[in-house]
């Protein structure tokens, strides 16, 4: 009797241990309050879930990742594709430059690179019915070309890319396991299992592995780093661009949020979308919660020095949730989600 009374002690105190760890590592605890360091509202654009943006600054041109994820879980058709911003005109009016394509196309991560005069390499991850591939395009001015399709068996569950030649990329599988259960150990006991792959233009392999929920990717060319957001170990992971494509661990950064896409601003500091709340989030995204609370995180890195990490902005969920990207250009920042309605476009005065 004693025994038994022992294991139904220790089992209990396991599932407490369980629970209280996967609250207290989702962010569960934190309490979100509005505040802001970059501005208020400027304008707004009324596009639904614009999970990723990209920035071609050569010609100052916003690429808008969109996706009505919310729609597309009520089995409804809702607005898809990619949208173009110019940042010279005024009137920052937002454009569909896919609408001409003849397949099915649900972007998620996009990145963008500098080929020649208005001419950008442009690649997007797609979503279509449980299948995965990588959308090539050229983007000339502001039409778009369609050049290719990738896929492979590497493509597990990619989320984001990032291009480093017109045809190389690395990309993010945010989860290694594909069955529910693999998938629920994954979310909720933050197994490390899922990888960042490499496309060198021929072939895909892995480069990084052993990675908690590894999300948005930036690559800083002048430092030779590939940042990435580990979502679900609330940090970046900095890794050396070796040659040939390969990465060699540097250090961890905490960030004490869920770090989504990363930016780079001109300066390197890392601009990040981040979820502060996950298991909120979690619940938002599957339509049982009415708001996800945001934040817009900065850090400063360098090498052998303390990297300073700063938040910039946070906010409920009122007026943006799921925040999950934040773009800065001169004196705006844009801010995208994953299933809100709209883009925020701060300004600082």
């Amino acid at each position: 009797m004693k025994k038994i009374l022992l294991l139904s002690c220790l089992l209990l105190a396991l599932i407490a241990g369980f629970f209280l760890y996967t609250f207290y590592s989702t962010g569960y605890f934190r309490e979100i309050v509005d505040g802001s360091e970059v501005g208020e509202v400027y304008t707004t654009f009324a596009l639904p879930g614009v999970e990723d943006i990209a920035l071609a600054k050569e010609d100052s041109l916003l690429l808008l990742s969109v996706d009505d994820r919310a729609a597309r879980r009520e089995g409804k058709e809702g607005v898809h594709g990619i949208y173009l911003v110019d940042l010279r005109e005024d009137s920052l009016q937002a454009i569909s430059i896919s609408s001409h394509l003849n397949f099915p196309f649900n972007p998620h991560g996009i990145s963008v690179f500098y080929l020649d005069s208005a001419r950008y390499g442009l690649m997007a991850i797609n979503h279509v019915e449980g299948k995965h591939s990588i959308e090539s395009f050229v983007l000339q001015g502001k039409s778009l070309e369609h050049v290719g399709t990738l896929t492979g068996a590497a493509l597990i569950s990619p989320n984001d890319l990032v291009m480093v030649s017109p045809e190389a990329f690395y990309f993010s599988n945010d989860h290694g396991y594909t069955s529910s259960l693999g998938l629920l150990a994954e979310n909720y006991l933050g197994l490390s299992v899922a990888n960042v792959g490499y496309y060198d233009g021929k072939s895909f392999r892995t480069v990084a592995d052993n990675l908690s929920f590894p999300n948005g990717l930036q690559v800083d060319h002048s430092k030779k780093l590939l940042y990435v957001a580990s979502s679900r170990g609330f940090m970046v992971r900095v890794f050396d661009v070796l040659p040939e494509g390969d990465l060699a661990f540097v250090e961890d950064i905490p960030t004490g949020t869920g770090v989504d896409n990363i930016e780079l601003d001109p300066q390197g500091k890392l601009w990040i979308g981040c979820h502060p709340n996950l298991l909120t989030f979690a619940s938002y995204a599957g339509g049982n919660a009415a708001l996800s609370p945001s934040e817009v995180i900065t850090i400063d890195y360098q090498k052998g020095e303390k990297p300073e990490v700063r938040s910039v902005w946070t906010n409920t969920g009122a007026l943006l949730s799921g925040a999950s990207v934040a773009v800065p250009f001169d004196k705006y920042l844009f801010v995208g989600n994953v299933m809100d309605s709209k883009v925020l476009v701060l300004k600082k005065e």
